[in-house]
């Protein structure tokens, strides 16, 4: 049956509009006390991990989870605006984004009960610091090709295999893996995987790092080597966590992170073109304004969806397919579009200008590739039209 989608105009409502300027303030405050600088090279990770207390402080980590967790129970629009600030400042929010963002949802719907309520409250005060173990050197992006096993044990498993591309992995206390419990069968090659939380530190882990084109290392290669996971750490049910980890790429894929990354090119450049660019310039940067608006109104809307209490795991695809290949062609985009140097506000940098441009163009060729390749994307996207 053919999948209806549906990306309905969102309107914040008036809480969303002022916690968007309390959030300026804070951020505006922090550059000003020089904790980050929107302009510069990613602050390292310590400043990362105290900037995520101080977030968390303010309530703006686990906004929408049940308070008896530690979460503030706010809408999903109300954190789609700390999100958005956060990004377009440049904000330092490595050590607590993907707990915020995938593992706690994930652990609040599916986890023990016991294990809800000693991780997810750190997870809100921004204690903990979570990546994701789902793709595998074998497997690429074919999730349900995993083949890192898990074998039952007393009180537990024991795992052994690798994980590959998981980004912070050396700095995280915890991550949630999709390991091989069972065969697949005949008829379902997604039956046999579930759902652990593994703490990184474990005996048994080796984490390797892989330097990036940028000289960063944010990827990491994980050995298992019988990894003892006890049973309080099984997330969800044995063998079916094919559903669990759909879900978590729903909320993964279609936040403002899928088309922000690259925007300081697109800034720099209006800034560089100053306040009356020529006409082809001007045009040129209309039309990117234009598909920026467009993806941040469809985000919006899956947000609006989140709130309703859907799962949009077709809408988040559309999004993040959409979003990163827009914010990977940005880069060169802006450079064909810059002004020649010399040509310029003469007030304005050109060597920031050049700085954003270089950074952003080194970290483009990963963005259609992170959260799920756009062919996987365009599979689920097909899927949902009824197309296969």
């Amino acid at each position: 049956m053919a999948y209806n989608f549906h990306f309905d105009p969102v309107d914040l409502p008036p809480e969303a509009k002022e916690l968007r300027q309390e959030v300026r303030a804070f951020l505006r405050q922090e550059i000003e006390a020089g904790t980050f600088a929107p302009d510069s090279e990613r602050a390292p990770f310590s400043i990362a991990k105290a900037f995520a207390r101080k977030v968390g402080a303010k309530g703006w980590i686990g906004m929408t989870w049940p308070k008896e967790y530690g979460g503030h129970e706010r809408s999903h629009l109300e954190r789609y605006v700390v999100i958005e600030e956060m990004l377009a400042h440049r904000a330092p929010t490595r050590a607590y984004s993907t707990a915020d963002r995938q593992s706690g949802p994930v652990i609040l719907r599916y986890g023990q009960e016991e294990i809800k309520r000693s991780i997810v409250p750190r997870i809100a005060s921004g204690e903990l610091c979570f990546c994701i173990g789902l793709s595998e050197p074998n497997s690429g992006s074919d999730v349900f090709a995993a083949s890192t096993r898990a074998t039952k044990t007393d009180g537990g498993w024991l795992v052994n295999g690798r994980k590959i591309w998981t980004s912070n992995a050396h700095n995280s206390d915890y991550m949630i893996a999709l390991l091989r419990t069972s065969p697949p069968t005949k008829e379902n090659r997604r039956h046999g995987l579930t759902q652990f939380l593994i703490a990184c530190k474990s005996p048994g882990i080796t984490i390797r790092p892989i330097v990036n084109l940028t000289g960063g290392h944010d990827f990491n290669e994980i050995f298992f080597d019988d990894v003892f996971v006890p049973d309080l750490h099984l997330i969800g049910d044995v063998d079916m966590a094919w559903k669990q980890a759909t879900d978590e790429l729903a909320y993964e894929r279609s936040g403002p992170d899928r088309w922000l990354e690259t925007i300081t090119a697109l800034t720099e450049l209006v800034r560089v073109a100053g306040p009356q660019p020529g006409e082809k310039l001007s045009e040129g940067i209309g039309r990117e304004v234009a598909h920026l608006a467009t993806l941040r109104r469809m985000s919006a809307s899956v947000a609006g969806m989140l709130q309703a209490g859907k799962t949009p795991a077709v809408e988040a695809a559309v999004v993040k397919d959409l979003g990163t290949n827009w914010e990977q062609a940005l880069p060169n985009k802006v450079r064909l579009m810059a002004p020649p140097v010399g040509d310029s506000d003469p007030d304005t940098n050109d060597d920031r200008f050049e700085q954003a441009l270089r950074h952003t163009t080194l970290i483009a060729p990963k963005l259609t590739i992170q959260g799920g390749t756009r062919e996987v994307l365009r599979g689920i996207i097909a899927r949902g039209l009824g197309l296969r």
